[in-house]
């Protein structure tokens, strides 16, 4: 059981973003979060505003760069909104740091002090795919709301039963999946959980290929997809031109109850993918039995798949932005640890048919 950065869980998503504070008000008042910290202005932060928002263990930060010249405004002028830092909170940020370097990791921030009248923090940050980096987290004797710098702030959302965040995937160049999923091997310890070629995830058009890397605790899940040559244009293709390159593709967050979690986000304005309907018809014979009322999962629009360990649940967003990047798969597992292998052709007839109305197929 290799863990040699000492890697606990995901710390934060952060995205930068070209408005935070609307940006903040969709992911209350449409997804359920609540905001819990700030940082801006009026905390002497003179370069970015940042809104931390949190629902169950899932911590989204996004932020806006208030300088136009700065790096973080050229990543919002490439690549729109989308995600900058998969924060992980490790045991030792200098450890983590310095072990992750000497084992081929692209250093991005030496290891330094963050620090506050709450105590303080270790932090440094690494490289991974595209722009994306990974920053590496220890608490000294921090006792704040999230990080030194941000105050308390409570306003609540309607909670739509998020419990945390289940994986993240990345899409990256044709070529390039192995070499990535080959980083976190080498440089984090994680081992390929589940491998997926152009056979188990195409249609007559198009298709991908993907690796889950995952850490022995399965805390850190992170999936990586690359484009395979199809008739016609992938939804990688698309998303790699949208995005000006590789990035982060969707963010799977865990429900403890998808049912009650895809009412509550429809009616606050969330729009899902639909599947073809006649995925309905052959449900019941391909998982059998499960606890959920068929016709109830079919009105929603839920797509169910069965493996040795049990069943999930699981239904993807359209994209929240307005290139076509970025986007949120809500998943309930009830004992299944895969990632729906049996959706995988009906899902992406789906996006096809999305890819079909922007005129990117």
């Amino acid at each position: 059981m290799e863990n040699p950065l000492k890697l606990k869980n995901i710390h934060h998503i952060e995205f930068y973003v070209g408005n935070a504070k609307q940006a903040a008000y969709f992911y209350c008042h449409a997804m359920g979060f609540s905001q819990v910290a700030y940082s801006g202005l009026e905390t002497g932060n003179r370069k970015f505003s940042s809104y931390l928002l949190r629902q169950g263990k899932a911590s989204i930060l996004l932020t806006t760069p208030l300088d136009p010249n700065s790096a973080a405004s050229e990543h919002v002028r490439r690549h729109g909104d989308g995600v900058r830092d998969l924060s992980i909170q490790v045991d030792d940020a200098d450890f983590a740091f310095h072990e992750a370097v000497r084992r081929g990791a692209k250093a991005v921030e030496e290891p330094h002090e963050l620090k506050d009248e709450h105590g303080a923090m270790r932090r440094a940050a690494i490289q991974t795919y595209g722009d994306t980096i990974h920053s590496l987290i220890s608490s000294v004797n921090y006792s704040g709301p999230f990080l030194p710098g941000f105050r308390a702030v409570s306003l609540n959302g309607s909670d739509a039963g998020i419990l945390r965040v289940d994986h993240v995937v990345g899409n990256v160049e044709l070529g390039k999946m192995r070499y990535w999923a080959e980083h976190y091997q080498r440089v984090f310890g994680f081992h390929r959980f589940i491998s997926f070629d152009d056979k188990d995830i195409s249609t007559e058009y198009s298709a991908l290929m993907s690796i889950v890397m995952s850490d022995d605790s399965y805390a850190v899940k992170f999936p990586i997809n690359e484009p395979a040559p199809g008739k016609r244009k992938s939804q990688i293709d698309e998303y790699l031109e949208a995005y000006c390159g590789p990035g982060v593709q969707h963010i799977a967050l865990e429900s403890r109850d998808i049912v009650a979690t895809v009412q509550r986000l429809s009616g606050q304005g969330i729009e899902f993918l639909r599947v073809p309907g006649d995925y309905y018809e052959v449900l019941p014979s391909r998982v059998g039995q499960i606890r959920e009322n068929l016709d109830t999962i079919r009105e929603l629009g839920i797509l169910v798949d069965r493996d040795e360990d049990g069943y999930l649940l699981q239904i993807f967003t359209k994209p929240v932005v307005d290139r076509p990047t970025v986007f949120y798969e809500i998943i309930q597992r009830r004992g299944s640890r895969g990632f729906g292998k049996g959706n995988f052709k009906a899902l992406f007839e789906a996006i096809e048919a999305e890819q079909a109305r922007r005129g990117n197929l």
